[in-house]
């Protein structure tokens, strides 16, 4: 089929580099003569017709930004059939042929089912700072949500100093442990408690009065925030009630989806939207572009449409063996 005219959305959570794949996807269509329109707030703006023509201009001076330009929200109506078939009037109706969806794992099935349901064109672009979607090693915002996250434990590690405290800090990542573990060891943090582990309190109260032993007089431990955010003030209270040690809480919570993307972001997310509109072209579809040993590639819809927790869980060991 020859493509002429592109819809492009993100749904689900932000995250940094959204804007440079978007600027990617305009750009690379362009290139090719195709027309691209962007929707708003994602598959709920679909439904209601939030459109928006896209043109160089539109993404001129964005690659720097965090967040979308196009917004993004969830979208409960999407999940039922009838919505979904709705959807795809909608495009037709604006003689939009294909569709390039930014996002996660839920984002992807709501594809997915435009592709079974419909046969609708479709290619995903994996924006999650949770880096939790399946068949790729990697998902944009990560490294961005990352590096906020170490900069600010950087900062709490110098008030953890002079006050001689010590500090449970909160990152995101819902049931993933990426960011957690690397975080905890870019920033040398005495101990990482991942979501889907029962927290040993004992450990961390020995771990820690080890480290005053040898003259150690302040910690940093890194948690992963699980399903609910604020586990941390359980801990926290465990930690109190049962063993009288007194630690202090912060939360890091949206500061690490915002913010201007890392180089690092910006590249794979420029070649991810690149890919996106090609693999569409020489009709490859239903695909997700993918990190597979260091290089983007496209990968059955499929194949990326669950949760992954696989991701940096075999530094786990390097996270403990050098916290001692």
């Amino acid at each position: 089929m020859t493509f002429t005219h592109f819809g492009l959305l993100c749904s689900g959570g932000d995250s940094p580099g959204m804007n440079c794949a978007i600027r990617a996807v305009v750009r690379t269509a362009l290139f090719h003569g195709v027309q691209v329109t962007g929707i708003k707030r994602g598959y709920a703006g679909l439904l209601r017709g939030e459109f928006q023509s896209m043109n160089l201009s539109s993404v001129g001076n964005i690659i720097q930004r965090g967040g979308t330009v196009l917004q993004t929200s969830r979208s409960a109506e999407f999940m039922k059939p009838v919505f979904r078939k709705k959807a795809v009037e909608i495009l037709r109706a604006q003689r939009i042929e294909a569709l390039v969806v930014i996002g996660g794992d839920g984002s992807f099935n709501g594809a997915k089912a435009l592709w079974e349901e419909h046969q609708f064109p479709v290619v995903g672009i994996p924006g999650t700072i949770d880096n939790d979607v399946s068949s790729t090693e990697y998902t944009i915002g990560f490294d961005t949500a990352v590096q906020t996250a170490i900069e600010a434990v950087d900062r709490i590690r110098d008030t953890a100093h002079s006050h001689a405290r010590t500090f449970l800090v909160e990152v995101m990542g819902r049931n993933s442990a990426a960011i957690a573990i690397k975080t905890g060891v870019c920033t040398g943090a005495e101990n990482v408690l991942l979501p889907h582990e029962k927290v040993n309190h004992q450990k961390i109260v020995d771990d820690i009065q080890r480290g005053i032993a040898r003259g150690k007089d302040s910690s940093i431990i890194v948690v992963a925030e699980g399903p609910t955010a604020g586990r941390s003030y359980e801990i926290q209270k465990v930690l109190r009630d049962n063993y009288q040690m007194d630690t202090h809480v912060v939360i890091l919570g949206h500061i690490q989806r915002g913010g201007s993307p890392t180089s690092n972001d910006r590249f794979i997310a420029s070649q991810m939207g690149n890919m996106a509109v090609e693999g569409l072209l020489s009709g490859r579809y239903p695909t997700v572009t993918v990190v597979q040993a260091g290089k983007v590639l496209l990968e059955d819809l499929a194949n990326c449409v669950t949760k992954a927790d696989h991701n940096f869980e075999e530094y786990q060991q390097l996270a403990q063996t050098l916290s001692i």
